[in-house]
C-alpha cells in the first residue's frame, strides 16, 4: 500500500466515521465501497468490519446511557441464527452480487409505514431485525438500510436509535470479522499497520459526528438519512450492473 493510498484511507476512515456518528449508518457503506476498489471482496468486508467495529464501539461507548439492552439482546439472537445458516451453506461473496444487493437496500427505507410497520422495540421485530440485518451484514458487508427500517419508524428518539444501532453493529461487525478472518491472511504487514493506524481516526470521526448529532432535530435526522443512503445505493447498483454486463 503506497503512502498516498494510506493517507487517503485515513481521511476516508475519519470522514465515514463522522457520517456514521451523525446518522448511525451510511459511513460504513462508503468505506466498504472504497475498500472494494483495492482489496478482494472477502478481505474488504473483513477490513471494513475491523474499522467499523472500532468506530461503532466508540459510538456505542459515547452513547451508552441510551442503549436499549433488551432490544440489543434479542437482535443478537437473530444474528447468531443467521450466522449459523450462512456457515452451514458455506456462503462465499462475489463483487457483483455484493454491489447489486447493497444498491437495492435503500429501497427499504422508502416503503410506506402503512405497508410494513416495523418497530425494533417489539421483541419479535427485534429478532427479525437481527436475523435479516445480521445475515445481510455477513453476506455483503453492510446492512444499514435493513436495520434502519426497523428503527426509522420506532418511537425511540434519535439518541436511543443511534446508541442501540451502534451496539448492534458492534456485535454484527465482530461476527463479520470472525466469518471472513481467513480472507485477511492476504494482507501484508504494512497493510495491517495502516488498519491499526486508522483506529484513532475512526474514534475521532465518531466523536465529531456525535457532536453534530446533538444539534440535529429528529425530523432532519430521519430525512437526511434516507436521502444520503439512497444516493450511495444508486452508486453501488450502477457499479454492480456494470460488472454484470
Amino acid at each position: 500500500m503506497s503512502l498516498l493510498i494510506g493517507a487517503a484511507m485515513l481521511v476516508a476512515v475519519f470522514a465515514t466515521s463522522m457520517i456514521s456518528g451523525i446518522f448511525g449508518m451510511a459511513g460504513g457503506l462508503i468505506l466498504l465501497g472504497i475498500f472494494l476498489l483495492i482489496l478482494p471482496v472477502g478481505t474488504a468486508i473483513a477490513v471494513q468490519g475491523i474499522i467499523q467495529l472500532i468506530a461503532n464501539g466508540s459510538r456505542a461507548f459515547f452513547s451508552r446511557a441510551y442503549i436499549d439492552w433488551r432490544v440489543l439482546g434479542i437482535m443478537t439472537l437473530g444474528l447468531l441464527t443467521a450466522a449459523a445458516i450462512l456457515f452451514i451453506v458455506r456462503y462465499t461473496p462475489d463483487l457483483a452480487t455484493v454491489c447489486i444487493t447493497i444498491g437495492l437496500l435503500p429501497i427499504l427505507l422508502w416503503i410506506p409505514q402503512s405497508w410494513l410497520a416495523l418497530d425494533a422495540s417489539k421483541p419479535h421485530h427485534a429478532f427479525i431485525c437481527g436475523l435479516l440485518g445480521g445475515g445481510i451484514n455477513l453476506a455483503v458487508g453492510v446492512a444499514g438500510p435493513t436495520i434502519d427500517m426497523f428503527f426509522i419508524r420506532t418511537p425511540m428518539d434519535r439518541r436511543t436509535i443511534i446508541a442501540t444501532k451502534a451496539a448492534a453493529q458492534v456485535v454484527n461487525h465482530a461476527g463479520k470479522i470472525i466469518f471472513y478472518w481467513n480472507a485477511t491472511m492476504v494482507l501484508a504487514p504494512g497493510e495491517w499497520a495502516a488498519v491499526a493506524l486508522a483506529a484513532p481516526f475512526a474514534i475521532a470521526g465518531t466523536s465529531a459526528g456525535h457532536w453534530v448529532l446533538q444539534h440535529l432535530t429528529d425530523a432532519n435526522f430521519k430525512r437526511w438519512t434516507r436521502l444520503i443512503v439512497t444516493a450511495i445505493g444508486i452508486f453501488y447498483l450502477t457499479r454492480g450492473i456494470l460488472l454484470v454486463i
